[in-house]
């Protein structure tokens, strides 16, 4: 197979984002971090807020959309009142139109659990950006690749012209193991993927090197039966709906934000967009949300598997906190 486009010489090193592990090392006590993941709509925030009052606890957000100011109502952010009664970190830190790697949010993220533990507090890692948590749970070395303006302009006329999938087979051909991992329909990672192997020369798959991470962790994961879940996920759209999403959607694009921006890859956003600027119908729209948090949850499963050994997975619904602080409990008692 052809791949339109030809391989740049390296322009930058890639650098990594966190120093190598030290022999001695190995002989640090390790810090504590419980991680609560599943997919959209489980109920994972509010299982978070239970257990963060009961352990001192503070959380560190792993949704990629929670970061952007102004991004409120299909984000399901927390609200005032629950970031007043437990500490939350990596919430309203970005603009709309400011991009956030996933090399700048896993050393964000350090930051505040370094803090939290200073502050004497356990960390709790929350959210279904399964990427974002596996970067910090498996100490992923991400390279520091500077961004090509010029190189990504290209790729998005190619995407425009010849379709995102045309971009998405050519990194199968280039590096299968980095597509494997990628959702074809997520076009800005794929672009990414293939730049960072255009301006380094080498695969992306191969630059992401892990280390050892600095404490230990009890990750676990909520869990419902599927349709119960889209029954769930459906209404809380409608809630969301009559809460003004429409008009935050609205607000975002009167003050000139784009819905081309990695933002409104958000949940809901997009389409919301398509329905303001007259494209669909609020029925169309409410459909179309509907069938991207259908593929949303289906992948979010790829990343947090119910066979993985790794999770302790809890059913969702009353009893969940109760078991999820009888696992935290023994966790945090054992020694390190």
């Amino acid at each position: 197979m052809q791949c339109a486009a030809t391989v740049r010489r390296p322009r930058h090193l890639s650098m990594p984002d966190a120093r190598p592990p030290q022999p001695h090392e190995s002989s640090v006590p390790l810090r504590s971090l419980i991680a609560v993941v599943g997919p959209t709509a489980v109920g994972k925030s509010a299982l978070a807020l239970g257990l963060a009052a009961r352990v001192s606890g503070e959380i560190v957000s792993a949704d990629s959309r929670l970061l952007y100011r102004g991004l409120d109502i299909g984000t399901a952010k927390p609200t005032r009142e629950e970031r007043a009664a437990v500490p939350h970190h990596l919430v309203d830190v970005a603009e709309v139109d400011q991009p956030w790697s996933l090399a700048e949010y896993k050393g964000e993220a350090l930051r505040a659990i370094a803090g939290i533990h200073t502050r004497g507090h356990v960390p709790l890692l929350v959210g279904g950006t399964g990427q974002y948590v596996r970067a910090l749970l498996e100490g992923w070395i991400i390279p520091r690749t500077m961004p090509d303006p010029e190189l990504r302009a290209e790729l998005a006329a190619r995407a425009q012209g010849e379709g995102a999938l045309a971009l998405y087979r050519e990194l199968q051909v280039r590096d299968p193991q980095a597509a494997a991992s990628i959702d074809p329909r997520n076009v800005r990672r794929v672009m990414r993927a293939l730049e960072v192997i255009y301006l380094t020369g080498h695969p992306f798959s191969a630059q992401r090197t892990r280390m050892r991470v600095g404490f230990r962790t009890l990750c676990l994961g909520l869990r419902m039966p599927r349709e119960e879940l889209y029954a769930r996920a459906d209404a809380r759209i409608e809630t969301m709906l009559t809460a003004g999403w429409v008009e935050e959607v609205r607000g975002l694009l009167s003050r000139g934000f784009s819905p081309d921006l990695p933002a409104f890859s958000a949940l809901g956003y997009r389409e919301i967009a398509r329905h303001v600027q007259g494209q669909l119908s609020l029925e169309e729209c409410r459909t179309e949300i509907r069938r991207a948090t259908r593929r949303l949850v289906r992948h979010q499963a790829n990343w947090f598997r119910a066979s993985d050994p790794d999770v302790v997975w809890l059913a969702a619904g009353p009893q969940a906190l109760e078991t999820a602080t009888v696992h935290a409990e023994k966790f945090l008692a054992m020694p390190h």
